[in-house]
């Protein structure tokens, strides 16, 4: 074998957010979800309506959570099915994922941060958001709970195109991801990136230049999720009314676009997750035979087929290029 073939992150071949976090807190972290009620600016009307055009979040909500029920009802009900699922977790963090978990009075947030923090069983808080719903006494705030917690500032960036993010309503452009993202470091906190491969409009190339983009940030970690179409969203409706105006990633072709772009990301960013799964019930495209749980292992074989890792492709660009 080259010694230029080995990989720095063993079999995996990318560098892995559950590895890192079994070192670093000495066992499994796993996220307990919470449904808080909050919305976005673009469903309200203060940015825009109609939310984003891919967004129906009971495709991406457990199904143990009842909406009714108090955040320490939620954290109950979570940990009884988790602790089943993942037995010997050593540490639970509440993740508040739907909507924008920042989007709010500060006063509002934190009687939510801190009812869930008052759980005996919860270590910390992963906060879903979008990067222009983090005023300055937010990220304050977040930074003074980050000395005593695991705080995880979780900002849905989607794609760093301009173009793609006007045609799926962000209502925000890259360049208010950028300065979220910099406000959020600069105050010592962990941001996670997360990122929508395969939006309509977005091209292999501009997929690819992201991978450089969000490299050039303080960014500790990434989420990937590629397109599905869930029912009930405009994305869904466009796709039935014109198919070609929404392609989609069969699953050969989204396992290289995974590998190109992990190729391209700083080694030095942690990747949470490489893929998601809409239930059946609400997935309306593409049908794949690929489970989620075979994503990762798919990924590792194609980088291990090339001889190649995450960050072997990297080029150091200056923030904001």
């Amino acid at each position: 074998m080259n010694p230029e073939d080995i990989s720095p992150f063993g079999a995996r071949r990318y560098h892995a957010w559950n590895d890192h976090v079994k070192e670093r807190y000495g066992g499994r972290v796993q996220k307990v979800s919470i449904e808080a009620g909050f919305t976005c600016p673009n469903r309200d009307g203060s940015a825009g309506t109609g939310g984003c055009t891919f967004c129906n979040n009971d495709g991406f909500t457990p199904g143990y959570l009842e909406r009714r029920q108090s955040i320490t009802q939620q954290i109950d009900a979570g940990l009884d099915f988790l602790q089943r699922r993942y037995p010997g977790t050593q540490h639970y963090i509440a993740y508040f994922q739907s909507y924008s978990n920042t989007y709010g009075e500060l006063g509002r947030l934190r009687a939510c941060y801190e009812e869930a923090l008052a759980h005996p069983k919860i270590s910390g808080l992963a906060i879903g958001t979008r990067p222009d719903c983090l005023p300055t006494p937010v990220l304050d705030y977040l930074a003074q709970l980050a000395q005593d917690y695991i705080i995880e500032l979780e900002i849905g960036v989607e794609s760093c195109n301009d173009a793609v993010l006007a045609a799926v309503n962000r209502c925000h452009d890259f360049a208010a991801s950028v300065d979220a993202i910099e406000r959020a470091a600069a105050r010592g906190l962990e941001i996670t990136v997360h990122l929508m491969l395969g939006l309509p409009g977005e091209s292999q190339e501009s997929m690819l230049a992201g991978a450089q983009k969000i490299s050039a940030l303080p960014v500790r970690a990434v989420k990937l999720h590629q397109l599905q179409l869930v029912r009930g969203t405009a994305l869904a409706r466009q796709w039935q009314r014109d198919p070609i105006s929404v392609p989609l990633l069969d699953e050969p072709a989204c396992v290289k676009l995974l590998a190109d772009f992990i190729e391209r990301l700083s080694p030095a960013i942690l990747l949470q997750r490489v893929g998601s799964e809409v239930p059946p019930s609400l997935k309306l495209a593409p049908q794949w035979n690929l489970r989620l749980s075979e994503l990762a292992p798919r990924i590792s074989a194609e980088l291990a087929r090339r001889g190649s890792w995450q960050g072997c492709r990297y080029k150091k660009m200056a923030p904001g290029c």
